[in-house]
C-alpha cells in the first residue's frame, strides 16, 4: 500500500482517484503499480466483469473480479497507457450500473 506524510508527520494511506473521464467515484480505491496489475489480471483466476469504452475519446474501462471481495478496475488511456486499481466488489457493482447509464460510455464484448 502506497504511503504519504500528512501535514502532521503522521503516515497514512495515499489517497487514489479514477481520471475525471470516469463517470463514478469510488470511496475505497487503492492504485496499483502496472506490473502487479496487469500481472493480476493476466492471472487465470481473474474473471471479467464488464468492458466499456468512452463513445468520442478513445478511453477504455475493463473491470476484474480477482477474489470474492476484490476487483481490479483497468483504464487505459487514449494513447494506451493502462492504470489499475483495486476496489471493493459491492462499490463496483454498483458504480457500474451508473457506468452503463451514462451516454458517453457503452459496453463492449
Amino acid at each position: 500500500m502506497a504511503v504519504h506524510d500528512s501535514p502532521n508527520g503522521m503516515a497514512g494511506p495515499a489517497v487514489a482517484e479514477l481520471p475525471d473521464v470516469v463517470p463514478f467515484e469510488l470511496s475505497h480505491l487503492t492504485r496499483m503499480s502496472w506490473a502487479l496489475g496487469s500481472r493480476t489480471v493476466g492471472d487465470d483466476a481473474a474473471t471479467v466483469i464488464g468492458r466499456w469504452e468512452k463513445r468520442d475519446g478513445g478511453w477504455a474501462l475493463a473491470a476484474f473480479a480477482v477474489t470474492t471481495e476484490t476487483v481490479i478496475i483497468r483504464v487505459r488511456t487514449p494513447v494506451g497507457r493502462e492504470r489499475f486499481y483495486g476496489a471493493i466488489r459491492s462499490e463496483v457493482r454498483t458504480a457500474t450500473r451508473e457506468l452503463e447509464a451514462d451516454d458517453a460510455w457503452r459496453a463492449i464484448e
